[in-house]
């Protein structure tokens, strides 16, 4: 029986902040968060207790000791995704035995084009340990008002993904069971890219073609979904559709910050997981369908001209919906 009393947070930015302030404000679970020393959000925390965004209770505190981190039973990793494989390394030289783990991250190993559970099987070695991932709509400045949104954790552990989303489940945040792990994590990683491809819409003042965007990219995500072996249908689900409020038009998305940035020509310096995740997309370009991605990656990484990618689309052959 997992202990949700004590829980460790890795990560405090925002996410992971608003997660280890979830926890300890709606489950009053006792948070231990793991901080990197110099990492400003992590200084903030330990000097003020809030990272920019939360204000945390009584009931949080603050390590960098990654020993006392795994002491507990039941860990949220919030990192960004391109540290993930370094982290399950270090963590992979304790005792892991019977711990359950929640992956607050979306997106996919640049390097690798694999998904975030694939790389902790890989890493950790510990048949034990349970793995859960974290889909699903929603920003900490909108839930910090009170505003409830869903999320839908999934996981090949039936066990692990029952007794995660009966924890994170409350008045403000409604929680599903996901009925397909890999589906939800490559539409989770992909509705990262298309914020991009929305951010750059409106960058360029095309905001209205945001509308054909929603309509057409679930189809090829779909298509990425079965590649990796997942159901089609899940990207018309929380982790992608249903984050597309949130990724394709909040001012609170970084991934459609970052691709409004770009159009301007201007610099966006938060993490934007939907970047190095498009290069593990456009290294399958010749195993399937994906001009989506394709025409936001010459964009980004080849600095093609936007509006002439988005001329491209438009003159491929006419093909049934």
């Amino acid at each position: 029986m997992t202990d949700f009393s004590k829980i460790s947070v890795i990560g405090c930015g925002r996410w992971g902040g608003f997660l280890g302030w979830y926890c300890a404000t709606y489950k009053k679970s006792q948070v231990l968060f793991l901080g990197v020393p110099g990492d400003p959000a992590y200084e903030s925390l330990i000097k003020t207790g809030n990272n920019g965004y939360c204000q945390m209770p009584e009931n949080v505190s603050y390590t960098t000791d990654m020993g006392e981190t795994l002491q507990n039973d039941f860990i949220i990793v919030s990192i960004g995704c391109q540290g993930f494989r370094g982290l399950c390394k270090q963590m992979a030289g304790y005792d892991l035995k019977n711990k359950k783990f929640l992956l607050a991250m979306k997106g996919l190993e640049a390097e690798t084009s694999k998904r975030m559970t694939e790389i902790f099987a890989e890493e950790i070695n510990e048949p034990s340990v349970q793995v859960a991932v974290l889909g699903g709509p929603g920003h900490p400045q909108d839930y910090l008002k009170g505003i409830p949104s869903c999320v839908v954790v999934s996981s090949a552990i039936e066990e692990a993904k029952l007794a995660i989303a009966q924890y994170m489940n409350s008045d403000l945040i409604r929680a599903y069971y996901g009925a397909d792990l890999i589906g939800n994590e490559i539409a989770a990683a992909l509705k990262n890219v298309i914020g991009v491809a929305a951010g750059l819409l409106d960058g360029m003042g095309w905001s209205s073609l945001k509308g054909a965007l929603m309509a057409r990219a679930p189809v090829e995500v779909g298509r990425l979904i079965e590649y990796f072996g997942g159901q089609t249908k899940t990207a018309y689900g929380l982790a992608h559709l249903g984050d597309y409020e949130a990724t394709l038009f909040s001012p609170h998305s970084h991934n459609r910050a970052y691709g409004e940035a770009f159009a301007k020509g201007e610099k966006f310096e938060k993490l934007a997981e939907g970047v190095p995740t498009l290069k593990a997309i456009y290294a399958l370009r010749d195993k399937l369908e994906v001009p989506i991605c394709e025409a936001i990656y010459h964009v980004i990484y080849e600095n093609k001209d936007p509006k002439a990618e988005i001329a491209n689309l438009f003159h491929r052959p006419i093909k049934s919906e």
